[in-house]
């Protein structure tokens, strides 16, 4: 139909004009009888805001966004334009997109007058049918509604109440199209309330000069929750305009999670060749934002980013390849210690309270991944803190240590006083090899993970040792170039030359 070039044409073709909201609805009307994704790409919604967001659709209404930081509140907004026609007619050299068969404005309705079925048409894509504004204090009426153009007004010799003299807002261009305004409390009130009737009734004022413009657009706005923002709020009159309010949210799940980063990180198929990514490092590295979500450090009402985590997966693979690069080695994979590269990914994703701020923004981003390490390794390993000590009237034998400690072995090769050193840059082979010095390690996790191969037993050996860390089994130093592990205690407990137990300790406690 988009062959088509005048206005005589179209009413021939038997074109029927219908306004955007009802476009959107019909069409998505039909992609719920086809079981399309009406919103691909959007993970964890799907039993929670896309059916309200469709509900909404179908009754035709205006959309409040109303959600955290970080929460594709904008993305599924841009998305709405699936839902519309691949393509409309519009008159030729209209600024407003006029219908052909319902012209708004004056310039419109005169070139139809002079010239009548010969009028030309254009035929504008369902690309171009979007607008998009972000709220700031210094957005004017003119920005959005349009102003009195007064060299227009004197070259035509028009007066000043003419609509031809307007220089038309982002709004008004906007017609037949989907607008939205992001970040809406931004704006500041007056400029709220010029929007009231464009909402409710399609009048557009202009220094004082009321137009008649039943403009046909689809307003979709964006907010964080009112008592996050301290620069504004949305006015009640027009919150009320505003037909359907949906709440968005962060991820429910880590799967949820994972399979957004895992969408939205941008790695490049060379770094994919050299570098190699475990599920357990994944989840590492989702689990961080759910600590940060949970803080007493981070301030909740700002709330944590998913470009946290996308941020961090891409600075760990960064990590890896680096080290890779600087080590002339083809292969590796992300360990536990490359985690210490995501540091700057945390820092600048959350906002902290005033403790947060006293703590320090790299000591609160380090204490998110020991958290996340500690949640997790319960989930690996038997949990260090519930293991039962046992009870009996004589000594238990060592055998019977281990069996109900398997991290007896390990704590006690460094009770010895056995260190070990695991440097940012080594190579692989070489972490591995001081990886297996350490007693026991690597038989806790053959007994727990047979079937896993030299890189997945390794790394699962290096997180047996941040976890052990992380429960205050072993200490944890972290340098510049290495992490420092060792005995926690050390040779500040020596019982009378006697060698420290560390049961006969527990059980005198």
């Amino acid at each position: 139909m988009n062959n088509i070039k005048t206005l005589g044409e179209l009413k021939k073709s038997g074109y029927k004009e219908r306004s955007i909201k009802e476009e959107i609805r019909q069409n998505l009307i039909n992609s719920l009888q086809t079981k399309e994704n009406s919103f691909p790409g959007i993970v964890g919604y799907e039993d929670t805001v896309i059916p309200d967001v469709e509900r909404a659709l179908l009754s035709k209404h205006n959309i409040l966004f109303l959600g955290l930081r970080g929460q594709a509140k904008t993305r599924m907004a841009r998305q709405m334009i699936n839902l519309l026609d691949e393509y409309i007619p519009v008159i030729a050299g209209s600024d407003i997109n006029d219908d052909p068969l319902n012209p708004i404005t004056q310039f419109a309705r005169d070139l139809i007058a002079e010239k009548g079925d010969a009028t030309p048409i254009q035929w504008l894509h369902r690309s171009q049918r979007y607008g998009e504004k972000l709220a700031t204090p210094d957005v004017s009426v003119a920005d959005l509604i349009g102003d009195v153009d007064p060299i227009k007004a004197a070259n035509l010799k028009l007066s000043f109440a003419d609509d031809r003299v307007i220089h038309y807002g982002i709004i008004p261009r906007s017609n037949r199209c989907i607008f939205v305004i992001n970040e809406l409390p931004d704006l500041q009130a007056r400029i709220q309330v010029a929007l009231f009737n464009i909402l409710e009734e399609g009048d557009v004022q202009i220094r004082g000069f009321k137009l008649r413009l039943p403009l046909d657009i689809l307003f979709v706005f964006t907010a964080n929750p009112e008592d996050y923002t301290n620069r504004g709020s949305i006015v009640t009159p027009l919150k009320d305009r505003i037909q359907s309010q949906i709440l968005t949210h962060y991820p429910k799940s880590l799967e949820h999670a994972l399979e957004i980063t895992e969408q939205e990180a941008d790695i490049e198929e060379e770094q994919k060749d050299r570098v190699g990514i475990s599920d357990l490092v994944k989840r590492l590295i989702e689990q961080i934002a759910f600590e940060a979500r949970s803080s007493e450090f981070v301030d909740k009402k700002s709330g944590v980013s998913a470009r946290l985590t996308i941020s961090a997966f891409e600075n760990a693979i960064s990590s890896a390849e680096r080290r890779a690069l600087i080590n002339g080695e083809n292969q590796t994979q992300v360990w536990i210690a490359d985690l210490a590269g995501i540091i700057p990914s945390i820092t600048g994703k959350v906002e902290l309270v005033y403790e947060g701020e006293q703590e320090g923004p790299y000591q609160v981003a380090t204490n998110l991944v020991d958290k996340a390490i500690r949640t997790l390794f319960v989930q690996y390993f038997p949990n260090p803190d519930s293991l039962k000590k046992r009870r009996s009237s004589g000594k238990p034998s060592q055998q019977e240590r281990e069996a109900e400690n398997p991290y007896k072995a390990i704590t006690a090769w460094f009770d010895k006083g056995n260190h070990i050193n695991l440097s940012f840059n080594t190579k692989d082979k070489e972490k591995i090899i001081s990886l297996y010095q350490v007693d026991g390690l690597h038989a806790l996790v053959k007994k727990y993970f047979a079937q896993a191969n030299e890189s997945q037993a390794a790394l699962l050996m290096e997180f047996v040792l941040h976890g052990l860390a992380s429960y205050s089994l072993i200490s944890k130093k972290v340098f510049e170039s290495k992490i420092e592990f060792k005995d926690l205690i050390g040779s500040m407990m020596n019982l009378g030359g006697k060698e420290f137990d560390e049961e006969e300790f527990d059980e005198e406690a």
